[in-house]
């Protein structure tokens, strides 16, 4: 093998999970990639990984081999891409995440159209909850909800975005309308949860003083797009981003409860709440990244 290959089988075995998995994706059998991966670590001199019967894991000079190879395979692709596209035709790989609701409701069709316009472009998207670290998974960009911490990563707003507490006309008739916030505690609150957190203290804001309320859920959820799909079943009231439920309100499906006070669910969480793509730090962007960005957000105009 040479050092590319070399480098492309570590960033496979870790990605996948292990040296089966590696091999299922490489079309290689067990005892191939255990050959390969003992030849990568004589060539070496070091142990990359330490391995169990159950397990595999980066050593520490294996975890900086990693983070190294990626970013040497992420600049033979772009190098490859440059070469194809000044040909004229938009070509290169694609890899985006986006939050489960708005990844299907926005990401997919407008990828999908996409991918109509420029056949080139190879896709991969993953919808999650979770704030996924774009180095680690090799990700060209996300589109996150919420204010963002400085970070190294580099951001494009797409629209503006706030948060909203919804319900559906037929719960607000069967369980009436709550006055103050802290009739919500009567109430039947569903609540997103993400690595262990429960997105239960609601907050809101009045003359520049904000009270946050901590409701007891009667469900929790890890998918926001389920988590809908409960609020509009009439099962109960629910904090979502507003491009999430944006069509369900215009068109009647929610109603929106404290408008005026309601901020969010996050102590970042402000009047405005981010909606943006995130990109790793880099010193030339993808034509074809810059390209789905610029489309997405004169997709979402007519969306």
């Amino acid at each position: 093998m040479g050092k590319i290959e070399d480098m492309a089988l570590l960033v496979e075995v870790v990605d996948a999970g292990g040296l089966a998995a590696a091999g299922r994706r490489m079309n290689l059998s067990p005892a191939t990639m255990t050959a390969r991966l003992k030849a990568l670590e004589e060539r070496y001199q070091t142990r990359l990984f330490n391995r169990s019967t159950r397990s595999i894991a980066l050593t520490r000079a294996g975890e900086e081999f990693y983070h190294s190879a990626l970013r040497v395979l992420e600049e033979m692709n772009r190098a490859e891409e440059t070469l194809t596209q000044k040909e004229g035709v938009l070509s290169g790989t694609l890899r985006i995440s986006a939050p489960s609701d708005f990844g299907r409701q926005y990401l997919s069709p407008a990828l999908l159209a996409f991918s109509a316009q420029y056949p080139q472009v190879k896709s991969s998207v993953y919808l999650c909850e979770d704030v996924v670290d774009l180095i680690t998974h090799r990700l060209d960009m996300s589109i996150r909800f919420g204010n963002l911490p400085d970070s190294n990563l580099v951001m494009r707003l797409i629209k503006p975005n706030h948060r909203v507490l919804v319900a559906s006309p037929g719960y607000l008739e069967k369980y009436g309308m709550p006055q103050r916030p802290e009739d919500l505690h009567q109430q039947r609150c569903l609540v997103m949860e993400c690595r262990g957190t429960l997105f239960n203290e609601w907050r809101f804001e009045t003359q520049g003083e904000i009270k946050t309320l901590r409701v007891q859920p009667v469900t929790v959820f890890n998918d926001g797009a389920l988590l809908r799909q409960w609020v509009l079943a009439g099962a109960g009231i629910a904090s979502k981003s507003w491009w999430d439920v944006k069509r369900d309100v215009e068109q009647g499906r929610l109603q929106v409860l404290f408008a005026d006070t309601f901020i969010g669910f996050n102590r970042n969480d402000k009047k405005q709440v981010g909606l943006q793509f995130v990109y790793p730090q880099r010193r030339f962007q993808p034509l074809q990244v810059s390209t789905f960005s610029t489309f997405f957000i004169d997709w979402l105009e007519n969306a």
